[in-house]
């Protein structure tokens, strides 16, 4: 499933925006235990998944401006993992004030793009910058699930996710997994992966993208007995 510039940047950004929102109201009221308590994500506290949000915003920020640099541009592996580890060892309060400033830098960034269909080097190939708000909203959304404060796919409005699952099948149709040919609700269709006899699976586009991402199990969606993926950042 290709992207070349039909992503509706406007909307994208409204439902990030209220994603966002959405997000920042389950962590306002959390203690400095919950804060420091495990995550979804294995290793992870949930500190950790509220730094890696905040310096994705500022990654997606850099982007915007600077497109030819590529996302991701400045730090190595080594350097973010240190930042990363720095940054969730942080109190609650300051992780609360970094996760909304850095949304709000990041929507003024993109308040300053006058071309959105400039290219991007962003996961080994080449994309209208108009993906990037797409991009986020996953990440925004995939990380509020793992976060483990009661958010749930089914919390996502249709169209919002039937754009999640767009880019989560896009992001997995080439990698070495068995033949799935995906039926969601909003009447999308795509099949990724090969090998295998395929598999036919079907569900509400939120469901199919949590399952698709590693969020949700295969009993979720139908016709996915016994086939799980792994996480999807």
């Amino acid at each position: 499933m290709s992207f070349s510039g039909q992503v509706p940047v406007d909307s994208v950004r409204r439902w990030e925006a209220d994603q966002t929102s959405r997000l920042l109201g389950d962590t306002i009221s959390m203690s400095e235990s919950e804060w420091h308590a495990p995550s979804l994500l294995p290793g992870w506290t949930r500190a950790h998944v509220a730094t890696h949000l905040s310096r994705n915003a500022d990654a997606c920020g850099w982007a915007a401006l600077n497109p030819r640099d590529g996302f991701g541009h400045g730090l190595s592996a080594k350097e973010r993992f240190v930042e990363l580890e720095r940054g969730a060892d942080r109190p609650g309060l300051q992780l609360q004030i970094d996760l909304d400033t850095s949304a709000g830098a990041l929507n003024r960034c993109w308040n300053a793009v006058l071309d959105w269909s400039r290219q991007l080097r962003m996961l080994g190939g080449s994309y209208p910058l108009s993906i990037l708000p797409l991009a986020r909203l996953h990440e925004v959304c995939v990380h509020h699930l793992d976060l483990g404060l009661g958010a749930t796919p089914d919390q996502i409005d249709p169209l919002t996710a039937s754009w999640l699952l767009r880019w989560v099948l896009h992001r997995m149709e080439s990698e070495p997994i068995p033949e799935v040919t995906v039926f969601a609700d909003s009447g999308l269709t795509a099949t990724i992966g090969k090998g295998g006899p395929g598999r036919h699976v079907s569900g509400t586009d939120a469901r199919l993208w949590a399952w698709l991402s590693g969020r949700v199990g295969p009993d979720q969606v139908v016709g996915a007995d016994g086939l799980e993926f792994d996480l999807l950042g």
